[in-house]
């Protein structure tokens, strides 16, 4: 499996409850925290509630 770097690069702050409770399901709580998580239809899904918030990479 192909695996993605996702990066918080904006607050939290004002963001609506299920937005926060993703962020956090992903491992980030405050700006700049990086986690590299596997590519699947989960993380994806995930990414998509937080993609204003967050910027993803993806890695070989």
């Amino acid at each position: 499996m192909s695996k993605v770097t996702i990066t918080l690069t904006k607050s939290l702050i004002g963001c609506l409850d299920k937005q926060i409770a993703t962020a956090h399901s992903l491992g980030l709580r405050k700006i700049g925290d990086t986690t590299v998580q596997e590519k699947n239809a989960a993380t994806e899904g995930k990414i998509r509630v937080v993609s204003h918030l967050v910027s993803v990479e993806q890695e070989g």
